[in-house]
């Protein structure tokens, strides 16, 4: 029987491009959602832009430009990003659309008539100059701890994280007049009943949320849930549905994770799906693919969004949370310029060798170090070395010695059983979100496939035993077959060219094929050029200057 798989990839926020950061945390997903589409369940897969919030509208204010042109422009470049890496989202969309706002409403609307958001008067920060109340990063102020410059939220010397109450003489960013405190109201989320319920959400996921979910959720129960504004004090973002707020928008944290049920709703229309019976417990099995910082807010925020919703409504069954990426051994920096976007990747490298590289090299359960250096070694060694030698060596033979016709023969049964075990073993990792062992797994194969060939020696089997020389070709085109669809999920651009190659039907399956008789090669093109070190990083240098 099909299941219902629903994947939600975290919402990069749109104030600058994408970065290898990004791309670690968001790539499981993608994975995850094609290996369960080759395996015929009914897979809804969304993300979008996070397009709401203060850095986009301070930033807007200091370039004397819209919200919305900064969002938009951002946006735009994110879609291009997935598409060059061939993301499978069945739908990437944006916290701007109509369509993602007025739901939002909806589910708010709901979660003030379950009794979960209440009023609540407090003194706020307010420029009398400009006239209005101040977000934390509208303030500019003096550190408490090192005396340095620090916004309503940080110190920009010391990286201390501040409320803005702590930060000393503090000044509107705008007009830099001195704040004084006015009494402002605003809607909170209670979120401190949830405490007991994500508590055990916690304990009965332990396994299905990785280590550093279950660790950092900890840390939130331990110091205690507080309830969270709903409403802030800006003029960019989602209008508040309720009478008395119209000066205010609902506050991204809750209206951007709210984007995976608008956005999930979307594509379930678009399939005629009902979409609340679709996400119901037992319905569904559902994974959240984001970086360590987004933590908290899949695992103790939304399970609690959900919860005050509708409390039939499926939790999070699995949490693919990565660690962090840093660069030349330092946390990345644009400041330091030890930063590497994910537009340098795209020039610099093949596609495939980037999805590789960030899934065989991923911050599952720790931090990584991305180097140049050390990702033409990656390349060299598996998508040349292994994979395009095992592919290359074997077509090569056949279309010098034999004009690209494959010799029929017969399937040597040790490889058809590891053929077999090798699925079974690469999709139970994938759907327990283990990407880098399953990766291991699948090259194992193809490594296995390199062996078996220089075992048979069919250069020579194909002087003094051609049956054999036959049988063994054969079999290593069979495993061709299989790698094209064992590495869907992973490498999908270079699965399509080896089905090409071969001529074979280009439907992705999750199961051992079989190929026909009288095959001929298409073509034996590389599948990989070796790269050299010092050109990729003479590029990146030239990329970074322009």
């Amino acid at each position: 029987m099909n299941k219902n798989i629903f994947i939600g990839g975290a919402w990069p926020y749109a104030n600058n491009s994408l970065h290898v950061g990004h791309l670690a945390a968001l790539l499981p997903g993608d994975v995850i959602a094609r290996y369960y589409r080759e395996h015929g369940d009914n897979v809804i897969y969304v993300s979008g832009t996070d397009s709401h919030g203060t850095p986009i509208t301070v930033r807007a204010k200091k370039e004397g430009i819209s919200p919305e042109k900064i969002a938009q422009h951002y946006h735009e470049e994110f879609v291009k990003n997935f598409k060059d890496l061939d993301f499978s989202f069945d739908l990437y969309t944006s916290t701007m659309t109509q369509y993602h706002e007025q739901n939002v409403k909806k589910y708010l609307k709901k979660i003030m008539d379950n009794g979960f958001i209440y009023k609540k008067a407090e003194m706020q920060d307010y420029c009398p100059e400009c006239k209005t109340f101040l977000s934390d990063r509208e303030i500019i102020g003096v550190c408490p701890h090192c005396g340095g410059v620090a916004k309503g939220d940080q110190c920009d010397d010391c990286s201390a994280t501040l409320n803005a109450s702590e930060v000393l003489n503090k000044r509107c960013s705008i007009c830099h007049s001195p704040t004084i405190q006015k009494s402002n109201t605003h809607l909170y989320f209670a979120l401190s009943k949830f405490q007991n319920k994500v508590k055990e959400l916690n304990e009965q996921r332990q396994g299905q949320w990785r280590i550093n979910a279950t660790s950092e959720t900890n840390k939130f129960l331990d110091m205690g849930l507080i309830d969270r504004a709903v409403t802030r004090q800006l003029s960019w973002g989602v209008d508040v549905p309720f009478e008395g707020f119209e000066d205010k928008k609902i506050y991204v944290w809750i209206e951007a994770v709210l984007g995976y049920l608008t956005a999930g709703q979307q594509v379930a229309e678009s399939r005629n799906i009902n979409f609340e019976e679709f996400m119901k417990k037992g319905n569904v099995i559902s994974y959240y693919a984001h970086g360590k910082d987004n933590i908290p807010f899949h695992t103790v925020i939304f399970p609690a969004l959900l919860m005050s919703i509708d409390e039939n409504i499926n939790l999070p069954d699995y949490i693919i949370s990565c660690e962090y990426v840093n660069m030349n051994n330092e946390k990345m920096s644009k400041s330091k310029g030890n930063l590497i976007s994910i537009n340098h990747l795209i020039a610099l490298f093949p596609k495939d060798s980037i999805r590789y590289y960030m899934l065989a090299n991923g911050p599952e359960t720790k931090d990584i170090n991305f180097s140049i250096d050390d990702f033409v070694q990656i390349h060299n060694k598996f998508m040349v070395g292994v994979l395009g030698n095992f592919v290359n060596r074997n077509l090569s033979y056949i279309n010098k010695k034999f004009d690209g016709k494959i010799p029929n023969g017969k399937v040597d049964e040790n490889i058809k059983n590891l053929t077999t075990e090798t699925f079974d073993k690469v999709g139970s990792l994938i759907e327990q979100g283990k990407l880098r062992q399953a990766l291991d797994t699948a090259m194992a194969y193809v490594s296995a496939g390199n062996k078996y060939y220089d075992d048979q020696k069919p250069w020579i089997q194909v002087v003094e035993d051609i049956n054999g020389f036959n049988n063994t070709t054969y079999t290593c085109v069979y495993m061709m077959a299989n790698i094209a669809n064992l590495f869907g999920p992973f490498i999908p651009d270079t699965c399509l060219k080896i089905k090409e190659k071969l001529n074979l039907d280009k439907t992705f399956t999750w199961q051992p094929v079989e190929i026909g008789k009288n095959l001929t090669v298409a073509n034996n093109n590389l599948l990989f050029e070796r790269l050299q070190a010092q050109q990729v990083s003479e590029k990146y240098q030239e990329l970074k200057k322009n």
